[in-house]
């Protein structure tokens, strides 16, 4: 779908659009140049804790229901879905590293995600994506996941402002009322809020 009908289905008028994307291109670029110190100092305690790699890839789905790269920093050891099953991390995991388990409590394993809201895949708001396993069990139960296709999954987004991070299938049901309520009302000044929201969260140390 183009991007044209898609602003038109989540009525948000084709202005509205553009600012968004222009806001997530100037914002991701400055932000990648200003946090550029920490992703060296963030590269070099991920290597030197157990030499592993320090970006996480992993696919998700994305605008479109298309799959897409998401990138991470490392936070868990490299065995740590050895299986091949997919699973959520947990509190108190213990498959974090040292290091990780830092980086998550404060939110910079997200950091490298400027680059897939640089790219397009992503947007400062939106809904968080997901693995296709877990797509597809929550699917099963509420089809209207599929609704949200119609967005760019975002870095930040008010389900895990306000229900955290999803480690249960209850909470992921949760995080999608929550997810249909912003495509329902959003708007840019509703991003700014939540951007504002998230950042100050962070900066105070809240766990979600």
């Amino acid at each position: 779908m183009n991007d044209k009908n898609n602003c038109q289905h989540k009525k948000m008028s084709l202005g509205a659009c553009m600012l968004k994307r222009i806001f997530d291109v100037i914002c991701s670029l400055g932000g990648l140049i200003v946090t550029s110190p920490a992703f060296l100092i963030i590269y070099f305690f991920i290597k030197r804790e157990d030499g592993g790699p320090a970006i996480f890839k992993q696919e998700r789905v994305g605008y479109g229901g298309l799959p897409f790269t998401l990138y991470k920093f490392r936070s868990m050891n490299v065995m740590s879905e050895a299986d091949g099953k997919p699973a959520l991390c947990q509190k108190n995991d213990m498959r974090l590293t040292k290091v990780g388990n830092f980086l998550r409590v404060h939110h910079l394993d997200e950091l490298p995600q400027l680059w897939n809201v640089l790219k397009g895949d992503m947007s400062f708001v939106g809904p968080r994506p997901e693995r296709k396993y877990f797509v597809d069990q929550i699917r099963a139960i509420n089809p209207d996941y599929e609704l949200l296709y119609q967005l760019r999954p975002g870095l930040f987004s008010p389900a895990t402002l306000y229900n955290g991070y999803t480690d249960t299938m209850e909470k992921m049901l949760e995080r999608l009322r929550m997810d249909l309520k912003y495509l329902r009302e959003r708007s840019l000044w509703l991003d700014l809020k939540i951007i504002i929201l998230t950042v100050s969260s962070i900066i105070s140390g809240k766990k979600f």
